[in-house]
């Protein structure tokens, strides 16, 4: 008897000790949880660093001026826009998955990042699914492609003959390689069996600089970086890549129209964020970016410039990542396009 009590003590001893750690273990994971909701809740408690993968004077400077500004007053705090152009969209993807994950570096970036890059280059320096959060869809924008108004072809048909008579010898310039604006002109190069001449920049505004100059005959990049030199009669559209024609440039006619039903190509802009920024401060983000876009004043100017605004939860961007990753491995695979 006295052994059994003896064991029984010892039992209930040790099921204290234990119920005394779970209980410690518990109000350390109420504190830890508590905390995370404060700082959520401060958060954001400075600047952010609004991180544009292309140089000014093209779409990634009209969508970040025309919301950023809104979106700070939501935030209460400076929205710093910062560009870093090249290689793609790589550059500030990179330095994107290589800041603090603590929501105060996002990156505004289109389907280059998001879809293209991951089969276009043999090695990048961070892994699209791993290294990176998305947070919303941002805009959509399709692709135009305009030319020098001294340049012969007036449309898709007169292109297709004039570049079949000089194969190899027509250029054509873009923001980038792996851009949307240049696999618009990829794509069409495989519908039409056509060869044309990439010339990459670093960016939309050299690239549309040096075509209204002559240098390059050709460019393609986002209906808000051409509309006003389109209007103004510095470039001549020849064709929009939606399925539709966009209100910004009515007159302007799709490819499907011109003989290629199958052809579509827009520009799909969304918000990252560093890959293990915490759940809540990626909800406030997506929230505030969301209603900047619902802003009357935001929406109109966008509008009017071409790109949709087309908010969404982060569940939706991861999906519309997969699908452009599938979309355009495709093509990468079938143009034998590949950057080292």
């Amino acid at each position: 008897m006295k052994v059994e009590r003896e064991m029984t003590r010892d039992v209930a001893g040790r099921f204290a000790v234990a119920g005394q750690a779970c209980a410690a273990a518990s109000a350390m994971l109420v504190g830890l949880l508590a905390a995370a909701t404060c700082a959520a809740q401060a958060y954001p408690t400075k600047p952010i660093r609004w991180i544009v993968a292309f140089a000014p004077g093209g779409t990634g400077e009209l969508l970040s001026r025309t919301v950023s500004p809104r979106l700070g007053e939501l935030l209460k705090q400076q929205i710093i826009v910062d560009f870093r152009p090249g290689a793609g969209t790589t550059l500030a993807a990179t330095l994107t998955a290589q800041s603090p994950p603590d929501g105060y570096s996002v990156l505004l970036n289109s389907v280059s990042t998001m879809g293209i890059n991951h089969s276009l280059y043999r090695k990048l320096q961070y892994d699209l699914r791993k290294d990176l959060a998305p947070v919303t869809l941002f805009a959509v924008v399709p692709s135009v492609l305009a030319v020098h108004p001294s340049f012969p072809a007036r449309n898709v048909k007169e292109l297709v003959a004039l570049a079949k008579a000089n194969p190899n010898k027509l250029d054509f310039a873009s923001p980038g390689i792996g851009t949307a604006s240049h696999f618009t002109v990829e794509l069409f190069k495989l519908m039409a069996k056509v060869e044309l001449n990439h010339v990459p920049y670093k960016g939309a505004g050299p690239a549309i600089i040096d075509t209204m100059a002559g240098f390059v005959p050709m460019v393609a990049d986002n209906v808000s970086s051409l509309k006003a030199h389109i209007d103004a009669g510095k470039l001549r559209a020849i064709a929009v890549g939606s399925e539709k024609r966009t209100d910004a440039l009515p007159g302007v006619p799709t490819f499907a129209e011109a003989g290629y039903p199958a052809f579509e190509a827009s520009s799909w802009w969304g918000v990252l964020a560093p890959a293990r920024t915490p759940a809540a401060v990626i909800e406030r983000l997506n929230a505030e970016i969301g209603r900047a876009l619902a802003t009357p004043a935001v929406r109109e100017r966008m509008l009017a410039h071409g790109a949709m605004p087309v908010p969404g939860t982060p569940q939706e961007a991861a999906a519309k990542i997969e699908s452009e990753i599938e979309k355009w491995g495709k093509v990468v695979q079938a143009t034998g396009v590949k950057v080292d």
